[in-house]
């Protein structure tokens, strides 16, 4: 529910309304801006009559949001939300973030070689799995904390802020040690437990859509982050499972246009994980671009033949450089920003 009060509603009046409804035990979302008084009503507000509000003196116009995510929804914030990391790198706005590394930390030396090239070639953050979860028991499981440790290690070394994938709740505080932005992978997407413990956190979450999810149970899913207390969210379009063999997955790309009308947050696309063939890559990136998505999370390897995990879908690192002149080019075309 969203409560407009009158132009000429007084503080007073806002705050005696807002009291009420917190003795009702409802959450208050504030989205005023310096004219008017607006705040959202977050909770079961089917037990409250709109009619009985309007006797509170002040209280202009009420609107029930019919979305059952409050927090994620545009309804509820007019403006893009924009993550800051630091050192001018924004997530959302105007700006083109592009995340890109190995599919798994392997080794410190593997790892400094990547990390050194895609930043030359302008990404912004180094991602990296220390902790894999696979399909399969006996595939690569990854170096778990030493690869937290070595992120950051290197991360540090080259200026690359740093994510990477939590596999469950217990491990957060090593995440909110080691990494700059929290991944939470496909298969997370709907791990609730995880999420109410990522809405404690103090770092920015990065939730990808799960694999068959809607776009509401992803942003519901968001919901929870944000119910929690952390409303740093990235949405991250991976791809979806379809009929379609010749593709690891079948990329959305009409989610983020449906991402940006329905919510505030930024979204980001994965073409390595949609895609799941290195040479289909470069022109998903693009397109992504285009769409209007915030960034890109691209999977790029010195010697993707010989990776642990996910050789495939791996961008070599000139084809890495060569996509990210591309991306500089349409960027000033569409007017967006990348560092």
């Amino acid at each position: 529910m969203i409560i407009k009060m009158k132009e000429q509603a007084t503080k007073k009046e806002y705050e005696k309304i807002v009291a009420y409804l917190e003795s009702r035990h409802f959450e208050i979302k504030d989205v005023s801006s310096e004219h008017i008084m607006v705040f959202g009503v977050i909770g079961d507000t089917s037990s409250i009559d709109p009619h009985d509000l309007y006797a509170f003196q002040g209280v202009g116009e009420i609107t029930r949001v019919s979305t059952p995510f409050k927090k994620a929804s545009r309804s509820f914030k007019r403006g893009d939300t924009i993550i800051n990391l630091g050192k001018g790198v924004q997530i959302g706005g105007d700006q083109f973030i592009v995340m890109a590394g190995p599919c798994s930390v392997e080794s410190e030396k593997q790892l400094m070689k990547i990390a050194e090239n895609v930043k030359k070639a302008g990404a912004h953050i180094l991602r990296g799995g220390a902790y894999k979860p696979r399909t399969s028991p006996y595939s690569f499981q990854g170096l778990e904390e030493e690869g937290l440790k070595l992120m950051r290690k290197v991360g540090d070394q080259t200026g690359l802020f740093v994510i990477s994938e939590i596999p469950s709740a217990d491990l957060l505080p090593l995440f909110e040690t080691y990494v700059d932005i929290i991944q939470v992978g496909t298969r997370n997407m709907q791990n609730f437990h995880l999420l109410k413990a990522l809405g404690k956190a103090k770092k920015p979450v990065m939730l990808k859509r799960g694999m068959s999810a809607t776009i509401e149970e992803w942003l519901m899913s968001a919901e929870y982050i944000m119910a929690g207390g952390n409303e740093q969210v990235i949405l991250c379009e991976r791809g979806i499972r379809t009929y379609e063999r010749y593709t690891r997955n079948t990329l959305d790309i009409s989610a983020v246009l449906a991402v940006k009308e329905l919510s505030h947050l930024p979204i980001i696309i994965d073409p390595s994980h949609a895609a799941g063939r290195w040479n289909m890559v470069e022109k998903l990136s693009l397109a992504s671009l285009a769409v209007g998505a915030h960034g890109l999370m691209v999977e790029v390897h010195h010697d993707p033949e010989h990776a642990l995990s996910d050789g495939a879908q791996s961008l070599k690192i000139n084809k890495f450089k060569t996509m990210m002149t591309e991306i500089d080019k349409i960027s000033q075309v569409l007017g967006k920003r990348h560092l």
